[in-house]
């Protein structure tokens, strides 16, 4: 996940409720995405903290779905409203929480954008924050 971690838990959830969650640990600072899919997944650009996988507790599941979207990868979302909530790399210890999904305040900051190569045409990055063309979350943290 990273070494600065910003502050440890919270709870979030779903527009309609039929999902809610616990972070029972630290989370990360937000980081933006602007890859193909979480465009498409989100109808923009998901911008995410992230907690160890150990650390999400799901309250209410009801309406939680997982999708495989790539071979690597996992995303959910709620089948009752449509709400895009995790994304999981197979293995990788952390789930990424999408923000918006967060009870406030979180204290939470951005700290930079992934993938801006593959960032849609209609919008500008102008916020002077670091940038990655591909992946590489963890290095907007320690750099």
């Amino acid at each position: 996940m990273g070494g600065d971690e910003h502050r440890a838990g919270g709870t979030g959830g779903c527009l309609c409720g039929a999902v809610r969650f616990a972070i029972n640990g630290p989370l990360r600072p937000v980081v933006a995405c602007h890859c193909s899919q979480c465009r498409r997944w989100t109808g923009h650009f998901l911008a995410s903290t992230a907690a160890r996988r150990a650390d999400l507790e799901i309250m209410e599941g009801r309406g939680l779905r997982w999708y495989r979207s790539s071979p690597r990868a996992r995303r959910a979302f709620c089948v009752t409203c449509g709400s895009s909530l995790f994304w999981e790399g197979d293995g990788d210890g952390y789930v990424a929480i999408a923000a918006g999904t967060l009870d406030g305040p979180t204290g939470l900051a951005l700290i930079g954008h992934i993938f801006v190569a593959d960032k849609g045409d209609y919008y500008a990055l102008d916020d002077g924050l670091p940038r990655r063309p591909q992946g590489g979350a963890g290095a907007l943290i320690a750099g």
